[in-house]
């Protein structure tokens, strides 16, 4: 089900589908985008801040944009930020922690200088298996109202 700006009232929530998070996907990651050895070798990380292997925070952060598209949170335009409000990790990804979203609608509004279209403000929690967060963020998505949809074409 697609969901317009008018669907998305605060407090209704969406969930994701999991995401396991391996050594393989830590490593390379961290290989690409943060080279630290806490991230990439294990003997390295032990005597490290992190006391073992953990994914780099922007990898936590990539996958929760993942976790959002294929949530059912499905949007005419697909998930198009405006912005991030605020952006926190709560406790360290490690290999074979099962990741999923929590994603609620906090607020929404018409923007005044793009007619058909709004602004919906979000607060996604990245859980554990055991639904502790590991990450929170809220961050506002661009989203069509029914009437503007046809004007997006």
């Amino acid at each position: 089900m697609t969901h317009y700006l008018e669907d998305l009232t605060p407090g209704r929530v969406f969930s994701s589908p999991a995401y396991e998070v391996t050594v393989a996907d830590i490593k390379g990651f961290a290989a690409d985008w943060d080279p630290q050895h806490f991230h990439l070798d294990e003997d390295s990380a032990r005597d490290s801040f992190f006391a073992g292997l953990a994914a780099s925070g922007w990898h936590t952060a990539a996958a929760t944009m993942r976790l959002m598209v294929t949530s059912e949170l499905r949007l005419p335009l697909g998930i198009i930020g405006s912005g991030l409000d605020y952006l926190k990790w709560h406790r360290p990804v490690r290999p074979g922690d099962v990741l999923t979203a929590r994603i609620e609608v906090v607020e929404t509004r018409e923007m005044r200088s793009k007619p058909g279209l709004g602004l919906a403000r979000f607060r996604v929690e990245t859980l554990d298996a055991a639904g502790e967060p590991v990450q929170t963020l809220e961050t506002q998505l661009v989203v069509p109202t029914r009437a503007g949809a046809g004007q997006q074409a």
